[in-house]
């Protein structure tokens, strides 16, 4: 993916495998699409070094690096991993920078419009019928000056595969068109579901609700 065509307790048994032929080492007792939010965190607790490890590996050419290395200094827009069907499948923690927390941490369905210098990060593993965990790519989206990108509402998509490599995509219908498609009444924001949200930000004031 080129970011100059902005894209669009746990009861969880997990062996530590130190195999070099199993990728992660990680294994859940049941596969992904079954995982309870304690499962899905143990598998991420599991994994969480190797995630970060694999995606600050290496040259990100077109993505700025400190996006990757600083991403998890970010506020926490999940509070567990949560499956995510759009994104191959995998379990997605979603996190937000300071520009950008209090408008996302709000989870509005409408009328929705995030500051210039937004960043939204998602780390994602995958867990397939076996229980074998494996690390998925770090999705990013960056917001940018209004007419920067107007096929993609001014959202750049970027992501980095885990071993670090930029992945190259076409951003507009891998990334945009779904992103539009299905949440274009708020601004395009894909949110995590509403059993993993992180506690929302009151719109003025008070408690949430």
């Amino acid at each position: 993916m080129r970011r100059l065509l902005p894209m669009a307790g746990a009861t969880l048994a997990l062996l530590l495998v130190t195999s070099a032929a199993q990728a992660s080492g990680c294994i859940a007792s049941k596969p992904g699409t079954g995982l309870s939010a304690d499962e899905a965190s143990a598998v991420y607790d599991c994994l969480k070094d190797a995630l970060l490890d694999g995606y600050r590996q290496g040259d990100k050419r077109w993505i700025p690096g400190d996006y990757v290395d600083s991403f998890r200094l970010w506020e926490r827009a999940s509070r567990n991993p949560a499956f995510s069907p759009a994104h191959g499948g995998r379990h997605l923690l979603t996190y937000v920078n300071a520009a950008g927390a209090r408008d996302y941490l709000r989870f509005s369905d409408s009328d929705v419009t995030m500051p210039v210098g937004t960043l939204i990060a998602a780390e994602s593993f995958s867990v397939d019928e076996r229980g074998r965990a494996q690390p998925g790519p770090l999705f990013l989206m960056e917001k940018v000056e209004p007419g920067r990108s107007p096929q993609t509402d001014d959202w750049f998509y970027m992501a980095v595969a885990p071993n670090g490599s930029p992945m190259v995509m076409d951003v507009i219908s891998a990334c945009s068109a779904c992103h539009q498609g299905r949440f274009g009444q708020r601004g395009g924001l894909g949110y995590p579901p509403v059993e993993a949200r992180a506690v929302p930000v009151p719109a003025s004031g008070g408690q949430p609700e």
